[in-house]
């Protein structure tokens, strides 16, 4: 596209298109080097930053992007992971921080889906991998291109949480109580023998999880900032496995509360999300209460302390675009190029659910009168939650005269743990009972048309929209379902081991151990009483929701006539490649508008 065509093209297009950074990663060692995520290129790919020079590179070009990369603590060295056309199942690989050939990071470990990494000051590197044949393993490699060693083996799900500061303690979560929602602890040493074990789920009986947030960045300091949910919620607590020591911390916030130390381990950096909305605090151990760090209203994306005391965050809300900026009052990174367009302000709507008070976020046209045709934007997870944040997609359908209603449904984090844990056995059935509640209220307050509501959402929103078509039939005039769980038994037996225990843990066990509650939950079971038209859009490569029980489903809507288009595309569970992400908003946008009226997309 040439310059005067994206000067040209609507604003929806210039969201996706505008140069956007991930919050730089720094090396723990060499502060001065940072690494980080930008599509400026098209493609979202990772870039080197040396901040003494000012100098950025790229480190990585492949045809499907690359995100998952990490420095070492010395900054001399970038890992990054490398899958096939995003089927997450590949290989770390390494490449010097000026620029250089890239080689295989740990040469005698064959490809297998990540399961946590951590590297030392020493060489090391703590290396997680899960594979069908072998559950998770755990090795340790004790310098670049030595001979793995296999530390760690278990056919439940776990990972490497991190490293201690001089390599003697690895702390990895596991679930081999068989509850993959809620991870036990277990810090070890490089031999695999065992430190300590904390563990909430008293074997299982009891549904409280832990999470690694890591060691004290301070040599000699064993302490671990693990999370917990002993009072309902997560929050952090100071575990220090070699003295058998659990210090609670007085952090009284409501909602969630994550947290990650200073760099000199004085005090800690606390993440706290409630309400979808998110903010800042620095709590020193010992101190009766935290302090605020002042960010603006809307949602942190992510934030670190740096070693001068500074904080940098991403932070965005629904009508202003994302920015990283530090406490100092600077913009940290302003990639070149021109901005996002803003959108609309969310407004907060609560509505009374079977299960209690449902959190829905909303934004209108800036223009009209409703009602208006509404898309309900279901968030994957299912364990994730929308929040005050921008979001292009959504700001899209606004901009083409849609309201857009998200639903923060049981499942959804940031409401507490009995919230979020409310989906077990009855998979599906209990979001979309939300999802209907918020849909009345829609329709009742003047907002939504009801003959003209759109049911859509991607991953674990594509499989309630799919789920939803087919048992709320009468309520949806049209879905739109994304790389979406369609035929849950097929998707089981060709998803990656993970999330087969995940779905072992939500259902109660394996198809062939709950062959109804399967049935239940799954959209195949509905096809038929489908009467919405329906777009399918996949990835071809998905590990997570594979294209075998995509095809399923389609072929049962094409056997009965069913209105129904399917886009394939060549990537796994989503794309990194932002023109592909354009098509396929401008593809859902068409089927939408030729189905319900409302003219053209703007741009096509």
């Amino acid at each position: 596209m040439t310059t005067t065509d994206a000067a040209a093209a609507p604003d929806w297009e210039k969201r996706f298109r505008a140069p956007r950074v991930s919050l730089p990663d720094w090396a723990e060692d060499a502060p001065d080097r940072s690494l980080f995520v930008s599509n400026a290129t098209g493609t979202y790919e990772l870039y080197a930053w040396d901040r003494a020079s000012g100098r950025q590179r790229q480190v990585t070009d492949r045809p499907n992007g690359t995100t998952d990369g990490v420095l070492t603590p010395d900054g001399e060295a970038v890992w990054w992971f490398s899958d096939t056309d995003g089927d997450e199942f590949g290989v770390w690989m390494r490449q010097p921080f000026g620029g250089g050939e890239d080689e295989p990071a740990a040469p005698g470990l064959a490809p297998s889906y990540p399961a946590g990494l951590a590297i030392g000051r020493d060489g090391s590197a703590v290396i997680g991998r899960s594979t069908d044949e072998d559950g998770t393993t755990v090795h340790l490699v004790r310098a670049p291109g030595a001979e793995p060693v296999e530390i760690y083996r278990h056919r439940e799900s776990a990972g490497v949480g991190d490293l201690s500061h001089d390599g003697t303690l690895i702390a990895l979560e596991h679930t081999e109580h068989g509850d993959a929602m809620h991870s036990a602890l277990r810090v070890v040493r490089p031999d695999g023998s065992t430190v300590a074990e904390l563990d909430d789920t008293e074997g299982g009986t009891k549904e409280l999880g832990l999470s690694v947030l890591g060691f004290a960045p301070v040599a000699g300091d064993t302490r671990l900032l693990v999370g917990h949910q002993r009072r309902g919620r997560w929050e952090p607590m100071i575990w220090d496995p070699v003295a058998g020591t659990e210090t609670p911390l007085p952090i009284d916030l409501p909602g969630d509360v994550g947290a990650e130390w200073y760099p000199d381990g004085s005090a800690l950096l606390v993440e706290h999300e409630f309400e979808a909305r998110s903010e800042l605090w620095r709590y020193e151990p010992g101190a009766d209460a935290p302090v605020r760090v002042k960010t603006p209203a809307g949602t942190v994306s992510g934030a670190t302390a740096r070693p001068d005391g500074t904080v940098e965050y991403l932070w965005s809300s629904a009508a202003q675009p994302p920015v990283v900026r530090s406490t100092s009052g600077a913009v940290v990174l302003d990639p070149p190029g021109a901005k996002a367009p803003p959108s609309v302000a969310v407004e907060d709507a609560w509505v009374e659910g079977p299960g209690g008070r449902i959190h829905a976020l909303v934004q209108k046209p800036a223009t009209g009168e409703g009602p208006f045709p509404t898309i309900f934007e279901i968030h994957g997870g299912p364990t994730w939650h929308d929040s005050d944040a921008f979001a292009s997609g959504p700001a899209a359908w606004v901009d083409h005269g849609f309201a857009v209603v998200r639903v923060n449904y049981r499942g959804s984090t940031g409401y507490g743990r009995a919230w979020t844990d409310a989906l077990k056995h009855r998979v599906g059935l209990i979001e979309l009972e939300d999802i209907a509640a918020v849909r009345e209220w829609s329709v009742k307050s003047g907002l939504a048309d009801p003959e003209r509501l759109v049911l859509a959402g991607g991953s674990w929103g594509g499989y309630l929209t799919l789920l939803g078509l087919g048992t709320q039939p009468d309520a949806w005039a049209l879905g739109l379902a994304a790389v979406p769980v369609a035929d849950y038994v097929t998707a089981y037996r060709d998803e990656m081991e993970a999330l087969k225990a995940m779905d072992r843990t939500l259902l109660g066990g394996t198809p062939e151990e709950v062959p109804e509650r399967f049935e239940a939950s799954s959209p195949l079971t509905y096809v038929d009483a489908v009467r919405a038209p329906v777009y399918i859009s996949a990835g071809v490569n998905d590990p997570r929701c594979p294209i075998r029980q995509v095809e399923n489903y389609v072929d049962r809507l094409a056997a009965r006539g069913a209105v129904h288009e399917v886009y394939r595309y060549d990537a796994g569970h989503g794309s990194l490649v932002v023109e592909e992400r354009i098509k396929q908003v401008r593809l859902e946008l068409e089927f939408a508008l030729k189905h319900l009226g409302g003219g053209a997309v703007q741009g096509a």
